[in-house]
């Protein structure tokens, strides 16, 4: 099979042809099948044009004219689809991105983990506890978390309730961005509770209070209003690793003379599915998305030059985003020789860190988490090296949330071990709770040393 440009030998199906890692096992092939029927007769979740759109703004921050914040849930459950969890994944990103655009004075693009980032990748096939072994939790687009027989056989129609929630999930954020929830004009609608007893409170406020007099000053000179500040675009993502459900929302538009996934704006390769010659790459290759590929330690420079002819064979601007995720201990070791890789195939891309992946580790009992110090030590490293290399760091990937969570360590608050189980609520990995990720904004607001955003990045 080419792998070329897609063409007649490419098609939503064709990586049915290759070898499918972190595939569910599903009992009844059938039931399946109706399912993914049924899906790819409804309306898809986003439009063409929202996919370009984003496209275009992942070019801009690959010539480094803007940023790329990425952050949600390490996966979604079906159960946190409410208003409360997406107005509180929604608040955190606008506020972590208003205090990037303050500090980096470009504009800063929301790509939310959000409506769809219901399937995970597992180590293992089954998991074992005491004598009793089942198929291991993939999330709920697939099977359900409690490890009882029946929770943990895949079930097709969990397919259509993602899809659904992912849906729903979707619209209520448009229906907020549309009704002024991101107004600029109103940033303390967005406080949470973490301003009025972090230690940076205050450093958030005087942020706040200079944006909205940088405003107020441009209307009254202008004499109208800046109504583009009313809106604040936010695109959705997913790991796309289920290929059935991926394939069921593919569509070619005739207008466009291209495929394009319709689940999600933004689609990302995982580590565990990178493999040139496999079906995930061979799903990817093939639509008009901008799509992301993680990589690390794990990652050959050929692999990596492999993977960008693959999946960018034009050297299309904004098509392609590489998400490192070394961990703190092996950055300054890997990272490098990576960015030379991509420097000598001429290759377009946007470098995006993932400061999470590479830093898990267990405690004593067994729980996973994350030393918040470790996190930002990998920041840090990818900065300076980006820098010193002559290449930008355009983007972050995080896993957080809005929500007062403890599942990592450290942070302004010193969180231990022992504070753990106060409130660890994700069913797969730690996630930064809304102060962490307030940190860490504005840890990298300070990479630059301005003092304001220039006035045409807010509008």
């Amino acid at each position: 099979m080419s792998r070329s440009v897609p063409g007649s030998d490419w098609h939503p199906a064709s990586w049915q042809k290759l070898d499918a890692a972190q595939q569910p096992n599903y009992p009844d092939a059938a039931d399946l099948d109706r399912a993914i029927g049924d899906l790819s007769r409804l309306p898809p979740i986003v439009t063409s044009w929202e996919v370009d759109a984003l496209k275009a703004h992942i070019a801009k921050a690959q010539r480094g004219e803007a940023f790329v914040l990425q952050g949600g849930d390490c996966a979604e459950s079906f159960d946190y689809c409410t208003s409360e969890s997406i107005v509180a994944k929604l608040k955190i990103l606008l506020q972590m991105s208003l205090v990037m655009l303050y500090g980096l004075k470009k504009p800063v693009v929301r790509i939310g983990r959000m409506a769809g980032q219901y399937a995970k990748p597992r180590s293992a096939d089954i998991e074992t506890r005491g004598e009793q072994a089942l198929p291991s939790y993939r999330g709920d687009l697939v099977n359900r978390s409690p490890f009882t027989p029946a929770d943990r056989i895949p079930d097709p129609q969990l397919i259509l309730r993602g899809y659904e929630r992912a849906a729903l999930t979707l619209n209520f954020v448009r229906s907020l961005i549309d009704g002024g929830f991101a107004d600029l004009h109103h940033p303390e609608y967005w406080d949470l509770d973490w301003v009025g007893h972090s230690k940076m409170a205050e450093k958030y406020r005087q942020i706040v209070s200079s944006i909205s007099t940088s405003l107020d000053f441009l209307e009254h000179a202008s004499g109208r209003a800046f109504h583009q500040t009313q809106k604040a675009d936010i695109y959705a993502a997913h790991e796309g690793l289920h290929l059935g459900y991926e394939q069921a929302q593919t569509r070619y538009l005739e207008r466009r003379k291209q495929w394009y996934n319709l689940t999600t704006h933004f689609p990302w390769i995982g580590m565990r599915t990178a493999n040139v010659d496999g079906a995930h790459v061979e799903y990817f290759r093939g639509i008009a998305n901008p799509i992301g590929v993680k990589i690390g330690a794990g990652t050959s420079r050929t692999q990596l030059q492999d993977l960008i002819r693959v999946l960018n064979p034009n050297n299309e601007p904004g098509r392609l985003t590489l998400i490192h995720r070394f961990g703190a201990k092996t950055i300054e070791e890997g990272l490098p020789d990576l960015i030379r890789a991509v420097r000598e195939t001429g290759a377009p891309v946007l470098w995006v860190c993932d400061p999470m992946h590479g830093n898990t580790e267990s405690t004593a009992d067994g729980t996973k988490t994350r030393r918040f110090g470790n996190i930002t030590d990998e920041l840090e490293s990818a900065f300076r090296i980006h820098d010193e290399m002559g290449s930008y760091l355009g983007g972050v990937h995080l896993e957080l949330t809005g929500e007062n969570v403890t599942e990592c360590t450290g942070g302004a608050r010193g969180l231990t071990d022992g504070d753990l189980a106060r409130a660890y609520k994700s069913m797969v990995d730690p996630r930064l709770n809304y102060e962490q990720a307030m940190e860490i904004a504005m840890m990298i607001a300070g990479q630059s040393r301005g003092k304001g955003p220039r006035p045409q990045d807010l509008i």
